[in-house]
């Protein structure tokens, strides 16, 4: 039987063992650190009002109030507008929330991230960097074509949330306002129309003359 020739181990000093994995472990450190730099950095996320209830999930709507600003120097650049600013007449109260709606999943990354943690009636304030905002892109005013969000830009939103809906629940709500709206011009045309016919039939004034 042929032995096998072995390459004889160098001896090892007392200690040198634990060095080695310090080293090793140092490296691999050095490797985490360097793919964690390129990493885009995460959301600030802050509670200053708890909420109640469950999370949204993806696809549902959050009615928010919320206050956008620019991180670097607190101006502001954005702030939400209520749907009852322009509710039509005949709309129970109560049926379409306050704020502006967000559906999950349909927002910037970072602003999405936020919404999936909030809860109805909390108020929070959340920091998203550049990365998960608009990134190198800038955002203009369409009207003064004035630049509200410069590029690589970190944000700041103070939202409220008034009301969280599921997509069944805004499809049903959705379904009642339009109907109630069709009533409306329905009764409006037929409100018109009657308004017409005797005004054939009135007598014509005679102009006063002087």
């Amino acid at each position: 039987m042929t032995e096998v020739t072995r390459v004889p181990l160098q001896p090892i000093a007392q200690g040198a063992l634990t060095k080695l994995w310090l080293g090793v472990l140092a490296v691999a450190l050095a490797a985490g650190g360097l793919a964690w730099a390129s990493m885009p950095p995460g959301v600030g996320f802050e509670t200053v009002k708890a909420g109640t209830g469950p999370v949204p999930k993806k696809g549902d709507l959050v009615f928010v109030k919320y206050v956008g600003k620019l991180a670097s120097n607190g101006k502001e650049f954005d702030r939400s507008r209520s749907m009852l600013d322009n509710m039509p007449p005949g709309i129970p109260p109560g049926l379409i929330p306050d704020g502006t709606p967000f559906e999950i999943g349909q927002t910037i990354p970072g602003f999405n991230e936020a919404l999936l943690k909030v809860q109805k009636g909390g108020k929070y304030t959340v920091e998203i960097p550049a990365a998960k905002a608009y990134g190198p892109e800038e955002k203009r005013n369409p009207q003064t074509d004035e630049v509200e969000i410069p590029a690589n830009s970190d944000l700041v939103f103070d939202i409220e949330v008034v009301e969280i809906m599921s997509p069944k629940e805004a499809k049903r709500r959705s379904a009642m306002i339009s109907s109630i709206m069709q009533q409306a011009q329905a009764a409006g045309a037929e409100g018109g129309a009657g308004a017409e016919a005797p005004a054939k039939d009135a007598p014509k004034s005679t102009p006063k003359t002087q």
